[in-house]
């Protein structure tokens, strides 16, 4: 009848019993918590940035001259070859410009021709027949001052043959310098060289306003844009197509400046344009430009798309990822452990004994979850999340791991 009355008491005072030593064991062991193991494993640190698809250069088609636009053969999108006709203007003025110009060059080789086939022998023949006329002048002159001198000729004889010796003389000076202009060395000849010369000049010109009134592709390309239409009048200087020329496609991306330091020539990189996410391809860095946008805070890079991929444009938005660095057997953790990882002094909260125990750590490359351990952590350590239940230096606590 004891027992019987004892029996229930008895059971609740063990069941407190067990369940107070389980807590005291609860609370001597510590609370659990979800934690962080340091591992061994491969370890890749990217830097994430989105950019534009853009051509090494663009080409921008404008017209030289002014005109009306007759026809153009051409259409966005377009590929298009060198020297390919993008746009046709009207030509009637300087076509009649190209044959007026012409029938001057024509003209003015003809005065040189007559020059070389004509004048020049006549001259020749002249001057022979002045010196000619000069020299019988000379002896004649020479005859009647002999015989004036003996008596035999008046005065007036002798006065009219150096009349006649000073005429044949003027004339042979005449001759000569007539014959000297129409040399090839003369001023004659040269004059006629020089209106030639000027004449093909004149007609040079005329055909290149012909010729600009058809504009043709500088370069192989695709034609992404275009400004005119048939019937347009354009001035000269006007952009009217914007061509994107073939070769190597590039991304241009804007890095944080804060990243610069990871940064170098020929790292790899994975590539994703924003309308086609599935469909990832490589790039190349290539380029780096050395001045810091201030007002971004971030610095221009150029990466090289070796085998762009179809379906990729002029202009798309792309998004980058950028390897700089590669740790085939790396000691890693969560990132979510780390304390004061933006610092100079990063911490962790290691389980040391089952206390909890702060201890510097030197950090290497970072990942995308998880960073490189260079000093202050062994494989298999046990670190507590730097978020979330907070835990004193030396309190018992038991790691769950994730």
């Amino acid at each position: 009848m004891i027992l019987k009355k004892w029996r229930w008491p008895a059971f609740f005072g063990f069941v407190v019993l067990v369940l107070g030593g389980y807590w005291l064991t609860q609370v001597w062991l510590g609370p659990k918590i979800i934690g962080y193991t340091v591992a061994k494993g491969e370890l890749i640190q990217t830097i994430v940035a989105s950019g534009k698809v853009q051509s090494p250069a663009r080409v921008e088609i404008a017209s030289e001259i002014t005109g009306t636009v007759v026809s153009i053969p051409v259409i966005e999108g377009q590929s298009v070859r060198m020297g390919q006709t993008l746009v046709v203007l009207e030509s009637n003025d300087e076509r009649a410009a190209v044959e007026q110009a012409r029938a001057v060059v024509d003209q003015a080789a003809a005065r040189l021709r007559q020059i070389r086939e004509l004048n020049q022998p006549v001259s020749e023949q002249t001057l022979a027949q002045a010196q000619t006329t000069f020299d019988l002048a000379q002896k004649q002159y020479a005859r009647s001052k002999e015989l004036a001198e003996k008596g035999f000729v008046s005065q007036s004889q002798l006065d009219d043959s150096l009349r006649n010796l000073d005429i044949a003389q003027n004339q042979l000076t005449a001759a000569k310098y007539q014959a000297n202009s129409l040399k090839e060395q003369g001023s004659d000849y040269a004059l006629a060289i020089s209106s030639l010369k000027q004449a093909q000049a004149n007609e040079q010109v005329a055909r290149a306003k012909l010729h600009n009134t058809v504009i043709k592709a500088t370069s192989a390309g695709v034609l992404i844009s275009r400004s005119v239409e048939q019937g347009n009048v354009v001035m000269a200087g006007k952009i009217l197509m914007l061509l994107s020329p073939g070769g190597k496609t590039q991304l241009v991306v804007n890095i944080d400046e804060k990243n610069m330091r990871y940064l170098k020539l020929g790292q790899r990189a994975l590539v994703a344009a924003d309308a086609y996410p599935a469909q990832r391809f490589d790039a190349v860095l290539n380029y780096i430009n050395p001045a810091v946008d201030a007002t971004r805070g971030s610095v221009e890079v150029k990466l090289d798309v070796a085998a762009p991929p179809d379906f990729l444009r002029q202009d798309m938005t792309v998004s980058v990822d950028i390897e700089v660095a590669r740790r085939a057997e790396a000691l890693t953790l969560a990132l979510a452990a780390i304390r004061d990882g933006a610092g100079t002094e990063p911490w962790v909260m290691v389980i040391e004994n089952g206390r909890a125990r702060r201890r510097p750590v030197k950090l290497g490359v970072r990942g995308d979850s998880r960073v490189e351990i260079l000093e202050g952590l062994r494989e298999g350590d046990q670190v507590l999340p730097a978020t979330g239940v907070l835990i004193k230096e030396g309190k018992r606590v038991r790691v769950v791991n994730t």
